[in-house]
């Protein structure tokens, strides 16, 4: 079964508001919505969405990091720990790229299905990108990974890795401030 992760419990102070939160427009839903909507279709088997602290409603996948100001790798982790054990490789997705096409991520686990390489790591024109796929063999390395250096001390210690270049910006497309949100939503 593949997992995923929705990091979803940054503060958002560059952007002013939660990005969860943040509508795309002409769908009615919300960049949360979008993305476990997208998950949903390619037909990942669990998701479990990390929110901060007074931010978990009632939806069952949410799962809270008690401390999210100690980065995105305490989320990454607190969403690992909620997953079941029978996970073969887990999506680790920011909530800030909600544009990643239903295609890009059945290929991503297509690749891995392929091949099972360690992390495959979607790529547009050159620039690695989100979401990123880790096998289960290396969930131990995410647990004890350096925060400092986050998720991607773990990409970039495997040599075998899998950068999958694909034909979706929305891998690229990190949604850190209002400049940027009007820039990917605008027409």
């Amino acid at each position: 079964m593949i997992g995923a992760i929705v990091l979803a419990a940054g503060a958002s102070s560059r952007l002013g508001r939660p990005k969860a939160s943040l509508p795309v427009p002409h769908t009615g839903r919300t960049f949360a919505e979008t993305v476990l909507a997208t998950l949903r279709a390619a037909e990942v088997g669990v998701v479990r969405v990390v929110v901060a602290p007074g931010a978990a409603g009632p939806n069952p996948e949410e799962v809270v990091n008690p401390d999210p100001g100690r980065g995105m790798l305490s989320s990454v982790q607190t969403g690992l720990r909620a997953l079941p054990p029978e996970v073969e490789a887990v999506l680790v997705w920011p909530v800030d790229h909600p544009f990643v096409t239903v295609g890009t991520v059945r290929s991503l686990v297509d690749r891995f299905r392929s091949g099972a390489p360690p992390v495959v790591v979607p790529s547009y024109r050159g620039r690695r990108g989100h979401p990123a796929l880790f096998a289960a063999r290396v969930i131990p390395e995410l647990m004890t990974a350096d925060p400092a250096e986050g998720a991607r001390s773990v990409v970039l210690a495997h040599a075998d890795r899998v950068e999958l270049p694909v034909e979706d910006p929305g891998v690229i497309g990190d949604i850190d401030t209002p400049d940027d949100y009007r820039r990917w939503t605008s027409p």
